[in-house]
């Protein structure tokens, strides 16, 4: 099976480069592009950036050289849920986006995961108000990049799945302002976090390191549970 997959920054994929065999660079105009072969199926790993515009275009691109059965929204997400805990997989069965819901097929997997719709938005959930906020409305887990690439996937006409991990906590408001560093291209602009990072040193500078830990565990149990799923 073919299967494009659509993250936001070539980090979220270390897990599955890590399982997979033959990686090698495509041609997609992309930030970044990668593929792969990961059991039966071949993988077109992209990686456009953060937000639905931009993960909408790595589908776009992407179609000109490759032509998938299937299409996955891959990569972090912050919990809405307080059950979700760092490193969890979350298998969006929805997904709830600014111009609408989008159905997520299920995936059949021995690893434990959590599944139920994944709010979409066009910011990072910063503070523990609005994550309980988002999660009123049934959602257990938000990310930025979902609604982008099902909205393709539907007008397609193919199936779509989202699979996402946990990096940071229902419970938790970021001490790092990271919605005033992303850039127009999608990408945090890290001389801007580390400048402001002088004003609440103790406070923002352990939570940058913690984050760099949770990530590099949520990217490892996102590529275990890839290499043992079933779509």
């Amino acid at each position: 099976m073919k299967l494009l997959v659509v993250a936001s920054d070539r980090r979220e994929y270390q897990g599955i480069l890590a399982r997979a065999e033959r990686p090698r660079r495509a041609r997609v105009r992309a930030d970044w592009a990668r593929l792969v072969r990961m059991g039966e199926h071949e993988l077109l790993l992209v990686a456009n950036g953060a937000g639905a515009k931009r993960a909408a275009e790595a589908v776009d691109a992407s179609l000109e050289s490759f032509q998938p059965e299937a299409i996955v929204s891959a990569g972090f997400c912050g919990a809405l849920s307080p059950e979700l805990a760092v490193g969890d997989v979350v298998v969006g069965t929805a997904i709830a986006g600014a111009e609408g819901n989008y159905p997520g097929r299920p995936v059949d997997s021995r690893r434990a995961h959590h599944s139920g719709t994944i709010c979409s938005i066009d910011h990072v959930a910063q503070s523990a108000e609005e994550k309980r906020r988002l999660g009123g409305g049934g959602a257990i887990a938000v990310e930025m990049e979902a609604a982008g690439v099902a909205g393709r996937a539907q007008a397609l006409g193919l199936p779509f799945y989202c699979v996402r991990s946990v990096t940071d906590l229902a419970g938790e408001t970021l001490a790092n302002d990271f919605n005033s560093a992303l850039r127009s291209d999608g990408h945090f602009d890290t001389m801007v976090i580390l400048r402001r990072i002088l004003h609440q040193p103790s406070l923002r500078l352990p939570e940058l390191f913690r984050l760099r830990k949770r990530c590099a565990w949520a990217s490892h149990t996102l590529g275990e549970f890839f290499a043992d799923c079933r779509l």
